[in-house]
């Protein structure tokens, strides 16, 4: 089966990010005093005595409130109340029952769905009485807990699988690997609408705003049969302009879901160009060694001629020539135009980050390549190239074994990996050349 799914709902600063990275073991959402941290829908798997658990943190829940990014809040925390096997109904145990907890009591209730209320911040037990005035909301099952300190969490959880009935088989092992694509750009270039239509659903808020997204989330889906986790971040700047602290938390995380990517989909914006900005995020993720697809988003808003898009991939690896090993996509996630090609050639590149080419293909092709480049002599030194293997995968990391790797020059390098690339169809991955001592 699979794991079932518990929707974190609840007002406002009640809590509901600190226990979701509580369970998960890791700061996944950001964690702020301010108010309204949290507006997406964020996914996390936890493993609690053999039975495998999803939790979903939503936004606070504010109702009938016009304001553009609550409204929005709102749909999202109903989107993942309408998915969930059961709501895990948080409240301030330092407050009475506020009007938002009543009318969001209601709404529970209305779905049907089964519910524990986690009165939280009950940080010791004198705190405990205070979960009696949240009967008045109209459920049996309500338990203190401290979200903070992890008090009576593992009494929650135990509650969480006995309300869902799971039995002794449903224990199951983790999930297979998954290719995670992580969806990377500046502020406002449509990595949130990608995201929501290669899903088909409204999985992140899209407004007009730049920074509108501050979590990286992670979402599932099935392309012909393979398994998928798209993680939509927030906006890079460069740090030296990002001077809100819930900026930077969402940059630290941006940098952490390409750290923990398959494929980084970096997403330009086709109006501004690619810039100095994009190019340091194109950076970053070849220098982590992760597999790279530049796609250029709103196509539409372009007028084009008969070579406008080659002219438009010129000129970007014209600026940047590491992007002649990368594929570029011209895509509009408004319009859907070209978005199928995403997935695809992302599939591509991770089979491709995936492969260990045997030692004998490598060899033929060093002993052709000698005859055709052989390595000039430096300082009256004949060098020999000897021997090739590949070492490492993702990034692919080939060495060249030699009676004198220090006096290979940086050009014959160069010329040796745009070959090796050439001959063993490397797009859109790194690779490292290593010359080493025979």
């Amino acid at each position: 089966m699979n794991a079932p799914l518990i929707a974190i709902v609840g007002r406002p600063n009640v809590g509901k990010s600190t226990f979701f990275n509580r369970v998960l073991s890791e700061r996944q959402a950001i964690v702020d005093a301010q108010e309204g941290i949290t507006r997406d829908r964020l996914y996390g798997t936890m493993d609690w005595t053999g039975y495998f658990l999803r939790f979903v943190d939503t936004g606070g829940y504010i109702p009938e409130d016009v304001d553009i990014f609550n409204a929005a809040v709102r749909e999202q925390a109903e989107l993942a109340l309408g998915e969930a096997d059961m709501v895990l109904f948080m409240v301030d145990g330092h407050e009475s029952p506020t009007a938002s907890d009543i009318t969001l009591a209601q709404f529970i209730r209305e779905t049907g769905k089964p519910c524990l209320v986690a009165v939280n911040k009950c940080d010791s037990l004198k705190d405990d009485p205070n979960r009696n005035a949240f009967f008045e909301l109209g459920f049996d099952n309500l338990m203190p807990l401290s979200a903070l300190n992890g008090r009576l969490t593992g009494d929650l959880l135990d509650e969480i699988v006995d309300i869902l009935g799971l039995k002794e088989s449903d224990r199951f092992e983790d999930e297979s690997k998954t290719v995670r694509l992580a969806v990377v750009g500046m502020p406002n270039v449509g990595k949130s609408s990608l995201t929501n239509a290669l899903l088909k659903r409204e999985q992140s808020i899209v407004t007009p705003i730049a920074g509108t997204t501050r979590d990286s989330i992670d979402s599932h889906l099935k392309w012909h049969g393979k398994d998928f986790t798209l993680v939509d971040t927030a906006g890079l700047r460069k740090l030296s302009k990002v001077t809100d602290k819930i900026e930077f938390y969402s940059t630290v995380r941006s940098q952490k879901a390409i750290d923990q990517c398959d494929v980084a989909l970096v997403l330009v914006d086709a109006d501004k160009g690619f810039g100095k900005q994009d190019k340091a995020i194109v950076d970053h993720v070849i220098e982590k060694g992760k597999g790279l697809i530049l796609i250029v988003n709103k196509w539409d808003l372009i007028s084009k001629k008969t070579n406008t898009m080659k002219e438009f991939a010129d000129e970007i690896r014209y600026q940047f020539r590491a992007l002649n090993h990368y594929p570029i996509i011209f895509i509009s996630a408004d319009t859907h135009q070209r978005i199928h090609k995403v997935l695809e050639v992302a599939d591509q590149v991770f089979e491709r980050s995936r492969q260990i080419l045997s030692a004998r293909e490598l060899n033929d092709y060093l002993r052709q390549f000698i005859r055709r480049s052989p390595p000039p002599a430096e300082k009256g030194k004949v060098i020999k190239l000897k021997y090739l293997a590949q070492v490492h995968r993702a990034p692919a990391v080939f060495a060249f074994y030699t009676n004198y790797p220090r006096l290979i020059k940086t050009h014959y390098k160069r010329h040796i990996e745009n070959s090796l690339r050439a001959a063993f169809d490397l797009e859109g991955i790194p690779t490292r050349i290593s010359f080493r001592k025979s």
